[in-house]
């Protein structure tokens, strides 16, 4: 995914989800497979670091 803006990292490249840019929380529903609600409440449970959310879904039951 190409930014406009040059400073700006790619998504991935970020150790935390900005839950303000549309463009971020549109690639981790696609990167995660999961729908906006669950990637919502992912962030509620465990914060918006990518490593505590990727192992959040990973996890029994989630």
């Amino acid at each position: 995914m190409a930014h406009d803006n040059v400073l700006e990292s790619e998504p991935e490249a970020n150790e935390r989800i900005n839950v303000l840019v549309e463009s971020e929380l549109a690639y981790w529903t696609r990167e995660l497979g999961v729908p906006r609600e669950r990637l919502a409440q992912a962030i509620q449970a465990v914060g918006a670091r990518v490593a505590d959310i990727r192992a959040y879904f990973a996890a029994p039951g989630s």
